[in-house]
């Protein structure tokens, strides 16, 4: 029997799964170019009707796992998500989310990443989160930090964005194996 569809309710946000009919707030709350700026290329910018589509649809990334829309005021307005290790990295997942910039500032992801966080350790037995952060998105690191993610290190020159050759600060949360 399949498991019921995941919701988190936290302190005015539900993390829920991706629908489609969340194709125009997606697309209003994902085209701009600054909440572009500090993710992969796979986020485009402009982010168009196509781009909710193609990522609606699975085929960007898989929306069978623990990647979740974050619903605040009755919309969706950013995502929350992990892309699972596997074989001797299956103890282990990536972290990424974004938000709307019409939320930031207001403490939503600190909130969002503690609800998520431990409920992804949990599902997926996980004992290692790891995230990395472009180097001019201090807002994204401190959220990490607030989690309770260290900062490990630095990959120096790790990624061109938009013609400008940036660093990638890396976050790890690590618990004792075997989890439980």
């Amino acid at each position: 029997m399949p498991e019921p569809p995941v919701r988190i309710d936290g302190e005015g946000f539900v993390l829920r799964p991706w629908c489609m009919t969340d194709l125009q707030a997606l697309v209003h709350h994902a085209d701009d170019e600054a909440v572009s700026r500090g993710l992969r290329d796979r986020f485009p910018f402009p982010y168009t009707r196509a781009d909710g589509e193609a990522f609606l649809s699975g085929r960007i990334l898989p929306l069978d796992g623990p990647t979740l829309a974050i619903e605040i005021d009755g919309q969706a307005c950013g995502g929350i998500g992990a892309t699972l290790g596997s074989g001797e990295r299956a103890h282990s997942a990536e972290l990424g989310y974004w938000l709307g910039r019409g939320y930031w500032n207001r403490g939503w992801m600190q909130r969002v990443t503690a609800a998520y966080v431990p409920w992804l350790l949990h599902r997926y037995r996980l004992s290692r989160l790891h995230a990395q952060v472009l180097d001019v998105n201090h807002a994204s690191a401190r959220v990490l930090q607030r989690a309770g993610f260290v900062e490990e290190g630095l990959a120096r020159g790790a990624v061109i964005k938009r013609g400008v050759v940036h660093d990638l600060r890396c976050f790890a949360l690590v618990r004792p194996w075997p989890a439980g």
